[in-house]
């Protein structure tokens, strides 16, 4: 599922900082960050080279920008898939799978989201009230039934993020290939990946 930028075209009139972010992301998606600069967003978009300086005074407010719209983007289609599932339990594996799924289809672009967000004092706003973290949380509060301490409530949402983002640096990994043939494909091997997480779960810890 790639969450694609707009059509790519000069920019003729309108909201010019749209104009701006959208350019940015083709550039990052086709050719990566290095090619990235005002200059070069500029000429995506058809503007001016001091265009874009009238929205960003330089590229890391650019990429804060592109940042802010792939945790928008991130939060609506985890939500989307939530949605779909049936109970608590399906609705934790399908916003894993579907977290996976975004990343891989989006490399760039979520690759500046974890960049601009690595230094920050707290999470961006994007992840927070009902955005992709809080989506997380709020599904393993209810897979619970109130079973949870604030602390362990934090704590596994924490672990369950990570384990999402481990899987979205490997999923590519060659290593994996028989494994999905196996199960009948990538999907069906996040799928499997995610529902044995709670696996452990089951042992008594005695």
């Amino acid at each position: 599922m790639t969450i694609a930028a707009t059509e790519s075209r000069p920019y003729h009139h309108g909201d010019l900082s749209r104009a701006l972010v959208d350019a940015a992301r083709r550039i990052l998606e086709k050719d990566g960050p290095a090619a990235l600069s005002l200059r070069a967003v500029a000429r995506e978009a058809g503007v001016s080279p001091a265009a874009p300086y009238h929205h960003f005074k330089d590229k890391g407010e650019l990429l804060e920008a592109v940042a802010h719209e792939g945790w928008v983007a991130l939060d609506s289609f985890l939500m989307a898939s939530r949605a779909l599932a049936q109970n608590a339990r399906d609705r934790m594996t399908s916003i894993g799978v579907a977290y996976v799924q975004f990343a891989r289809d989006n490399p760039a672009l979520y690759r500046v989201m974890y960049d601009c967000s690595r230094d920050k004092d707290a999470l961006p706003d994007q992840m927070k009230e009902e955005g992709a973290y809080c989506q997380v949380r709020n599904t393993i509060a209810e897979q619970a039934e109130g079973g949870f301490s604030d602390i362990d409530l934090e704590l596994s949402t924490i672990a369950a993020w990570c384990a999402g983002h481990g899987l979205a640096e490997m999923i590519s990994f060659k290593q994996f290939a028989p494994l999905k043939d196996l199960l009948g494909g990538e999907d069906a091997f996040l799928r499997a990946v995610f529902e044995h997480l709670g696996m452990f779960a089951k042992f008594d810890k005695g």
